[in-house]
C-alpha cells in the first residue's frame, strides 16, 4: 500500500494514475505537468485525447485484473475522469494504492437510483421519483408520477443517451423493451426556468473551494454553452454552493464534485446529478480564474493546498461537437476567444472535438 491515508502531499515528480482516456484526463494531465507530475492513462482505447499528453499509456480493459494490478504499481495515487467504470476495479486498485475519490463516490454517482436517494437523503430536493425494475414497474411509477415524464436508465447514460420521454402516447411496454435494461428511473416532469452547476473542491485535509456557479445551456440533450456570472439571485448562488457543499462532505469527497441543478418556477434548486470528477461546465475555469478546474483536481488529489477559485473575468464557454470544429480559423480570429482542442481525428455527430471559451471584464 502506497499510501496509509495519511493527509500528506505528493511531491512533484510523482505519478497520477488517471483511469480514462478522455479530454477530461487530457486536460488534467496538462494540469499536472503544470505541476511537476507526470500522469499514466488507463483506458481500453488506442490513440485517445489523453494519451497524446501523458507519459505513459496502458491501453487494456476495466475489467482486466492483471493490467490493474500493474498499473496500480506504476502510479502514486489514482483517480478517474468518467464514472462508467466498474465500481470493482476500483475497490481492486485500492488494495494498492490510494483512489481519490474512493470507490463509494463512485459507486453513488454512477447510479441514478443511488445518486438521488444520496441528496434526498441531506434533505435537497430532486425531481420526484420512482426506481423501475420490469415494465409492470413503470406502469406503476407513471401511475404515480404522470405524463410527461421521462424514463432513464440507472447506469451509464450521458449526453441524453439512455433515455426515453413517457409522453401521453407512449407504450410503456415498447418504451421498457427499447430502453433495454435490467434498472432504470422514472423521473417525473419539472418545468424549469433554467439549468446551472457548480464545481467545488475538496482536499484531504476536509477544506473546501467553490467555483462561481454557471448558467448551461443544452441542445439536443448535450451541453451547448455555459455563462458566468450565472444569472441567479444571491440567496440563489448561495444555496447552489450549499447543496454541493454539503454534499462534498457527505460523501467525504477527495477531488472534484460538480452537482447540476433546476431552478425551478418558484426559484428553488432541485438537484439533476452529480459528477465526481472535472466536468464538462467548468471548461470556461481554464481561461477566467485564478486556478482552474483541473489544476484544483490535481492539487485535491495529491493532498496539495487548494489554489484560489476566484473568477478574473465573465465568460461565454461553447462546445464545439461534431463539424463544428471546422470553425477553428474563425475563432482564432477573435481576440477575446480561447480555443481548445481535443485532438480528437474523426468529427462523428454528436462528439465534443474541443471548446471555445470567450472571456471579457469582469461585471461590477
Amino acid at each position: 500500500m502506497k499510501d496509509s491515508g495519511v493527509a500528506s502531499a505528493l511531491p512533484p515528480g510523482s505519478t497520477i494514475g488517471i483511469i480514462g482516456g478522455g479530454q477530461l484526463g487530457r486536460m488534467a494531465a496538462i494540469a499536472a505537468a503544470r505541476l511537476g507530475y507526470r500522469t499514466h492513462v488507463y483506458c481500453p482505447e488506442t490513440d485517445s485525447p489523453a494519451s497524446h499528453v501523458a507519459a505513459t499509456t496502458t491501453v487494456a480493459d476495466y475489467n482486466d485484473l492483471d493490467q490493474l494490478t500493474a498499473f496500480a504499481k506504476s502510479v502514486d495515487v489514482v483517480t478517474f475522469e468518467f464514472e462508467n467504470i466498474p465500481v470493482a476495479s476500483v475497490l481492486h486498485l485500492s488494495q494498492s494504492v490510494a483512489v481519490r475519490p474512493s470507490a463509494r463516490v463512485l459507486e453513488i454517482a454512477q447510479d441514478r437510483s443511488n445518486e438521488k436517494r444520496f441528496f434526498n437523503g441531506l434533505g435537497i430536493g430532486t425531481a420526484p421519483w420512482r426506481d423501475v425494475l420490469s415494465a409492470d414497474d413503470l406502469k406503476t411509477a407513471v401511475a404515480a408520477l404522470g405524463r410527461p415524464s421521462v424514463l432513464k436508465t440507472a447506469r451509464m447514460g450521458y449526453d441524453g443517451k439512455g433515455q426515453i420521454k413517457i409522453e401521453a402516447d407512449t407504450d410503456l411496454d415498447q418504451a421498457w423493451a427499447d430502453l433495454n435494461t435490467d434498472k432504470a428511473v422514472l423521473e417525473g416532469f419539472v418545468t424549469f426556468t433554467g439549468e446551472l452547476s457548480v464545481i467545488i473542491a475538496r482536499g484531504l485535509n476536509g477544506d473546501s473551494r467553490c467555483f462561481d456557479p454557471v448558467w448551461n445551456v443544452h441542445t439536443r440533450h448535450i451541453l451547448d454553452t455555459s455563462t458566468v456570472p450565472a444569472p441567479i439571485t444571491p440567496a440563489q448562488e448561495r444555496s447552489a454552493i450549499d447543496i454541493a457543499t454539503r454534499a462534498a462532505q457527505a460523501l467525504d469527497l477527495v477531488g472534484l464534485l460538480a452537482v447540476e441543478m433546476f431552478l425551478d418556477q418558484s426559484g428553488a434548486l432541485l438537484v439533476n446529478e452529480m459528477a465526481p470528477r472535472p466536468h464538462n461546465s467548468g471548461h470556461w475555469t481554464i481561461d477566467a480564474c485564478v486556478t482552474d478546474q483541473f489544476e484544483q483536481f490535481v492539487r485535491a488529489v495529491c493532498g496539495l493546498p487548494l489554489g484560489d477559485p476566484a473568477r478574473h473575468c465573465d465568460a461565454v464557454m461553447t462546445n464545439l461537437i461534431g463539424d463544428d470544429i471546422e470553425r477553428w480559423r474563425d475563432i482564432l480570429n477573435k481576440p477575446n476567444a480561447k480555443l481548445h482542442l481535443y485532438g480528437k481525428t474523426e468529427a462523428r455527430e454528436g462528439r465534443k472535438m474541443g471548446h471555445v471559451t470567450e472571456v471579457k471584464p469582469r461585471s461590477p
